[in-house]
């Protein structure tokens, strides 16, 4: 990364590095870190490996990690806490190793050089797993580590045309005023697009103790994103399509109220892209497969392609005529705010996987730009005036 960049940051938990794409040129990387064999190669073939350490963050020291870094990042796994995963919640052996990523932090606060931010992403469901008792074990380390902190649900839409709600707990060290308009004295009086009732709710439920220490993060309201999922596809004569038949088992797959969808689509005419899926749902006390398209302009949440319900095709519909498709590797890139010249792993599971199990890049931008950058800034100059 350039040289001259004004901020140093860890990168936990990296994956591909989407974070750190999301933070761009005005950070420095100081340290990364996987334990993903695959996504390292990825890391590696966009990077390079000079700031990178594979393994276990469990296995880490504090003495890997050089400097005093104004950022950590952790996108800590979130199978243990998915609504769709075994709810195993902080104790599960996957979700479970934060506290690996947080006893690297207390080490760095013992030696003086705690990071002045943390950045936390995760699935929602950390605000409600175990009856709520994960978020304020969390939240309860935060503090007790010396950090105030807020959490903000953020849905990728609003940046990308990508339907995918994620949590950010963002911390700031206690002895870092956050700058005006940046923190709110209370509650806003109102739902904002960020502080939505699972956060408020999860925030009203923390012990006192621990609420002292809760920051209410002023984010701006974003513009309605102009690109559609239709602005991310391969041109139809690039990409292979599906046989009638198998469209034709797509179709049979859906629900009464998604026939209803199509049909709509259909008696419009015109030609008109959606995104598919297949979700087990529960009918009548059985699971039964389901294919679910929408044709709202946005991808369902992409996932992990570990299980047949996980992985996104397109169904395109032109007059009369429908054909569906597996979506790309590049497609699913776009749809993360991965930019064109980043290169995917070439075996197509590990692409699929990089971006399903990845931060939104845009997103991490928007935090960059609104929170983190104002936050740091903000710091140096009341830094500058004191001395």
């Amino acid at each position: 990364m350039a040289g001259d960049s004004r901020y140093a940051f860890y990168e936990f938990f990296a994956g591909g590095g989407m974070a750190r794409l999301g933070l761009g040129a005005g950070w420095r990387c100081d340290f990364a870190n996987d334990i993903d064999p695959k996504k390292l190669d990825a890391y590696r073939a966009n990077f390079g490996d000079d700031d990178l350490v594979p393994g276990d963050v469990c296995a880490l020291t504090a003495g890997q990690l050089p400097g005093e870094a104004d950022l950590a990042w952790a996108s800590f796994p979130c199978q243990d806490l998915s609504l769709a995963g075994p709810r195993s919640g902080l104790s599960g052996a996957r979700s479970g190793v934060f506290y690996g990523f947080w006893r690297l932090i207390e080490a760095l606060k013992a030696q003086g050089r705690a990071p002045r931010l943390i950045g936390l992403e995760n699935v929602t469901g950390l605000l409600s797993s175990k009856g709520g008792e994960d978020f304020t074990a969390l939240c309860r380390s935060l503090s007790a580590g010396g950090y105030r902190f807020g959490a903000v649900e953020i849905d990728a839409r609003w940046f990308l045309p990508q339907s995918r709600p994620r949590l950010f707990i963002i911390a700031l060290r206690k002895d870092i005023a956050p700058p005006d308009g940046l923190a709110l004295e209370t509650a806003p009086d109102r739902l904002s697009p960020f502080h939505t009732r699972a956060v408020r709710k999860a925030a009203e439920a923390l012990p006192a103790a621990v609420k002292r220490d809760w920051i209410w993060w002023a984010l701006p309201t974003p513009p309605i994103p102009n690109q559609t999922l239709e602005d991310v596809l391969e041109p139809p004569a690039d990409v292979a399509w599906h046989s009638h038949q198998e469209t034709r088992r797509f179709i049979e797959l859906m629900s009464e109220a998604n026939h209803a969808k199509l049909k709509a689509v259909k008696s419009s005419g015109g030609a008109r892209a959606g995104a598919l899926y297949r979700r087990m749902r529960q009918e009548m006390g059985a699971k039964v497969q389901r294919a679910e398209v929408r044709f709202d302009g946005l991808a369902g949440c992409l996932r992990t392609p570990g299980g047949g319900s996980s992985r996104q095709f397109v169904m395109a519909v032109n007059g009369r005529s429908v054909r569906t498709r597996a979506m790309t590797p590049r497609e699913y890139a776009r749809l993360m705010g991965i930019p064109e010249d980043y290169a995917l792993p070439g075996n197509q599971t590990a692409a699929l996987h990089l971006s399903g199990d990845g931060v939104a890049v845009s997103v991490v931008a928007f935090l960059r730009t609104h929170l983190f950058e104002p936050v740091l800034e903000n710091s140096r100059s009341v830094t500058v005036a004191a001395e």
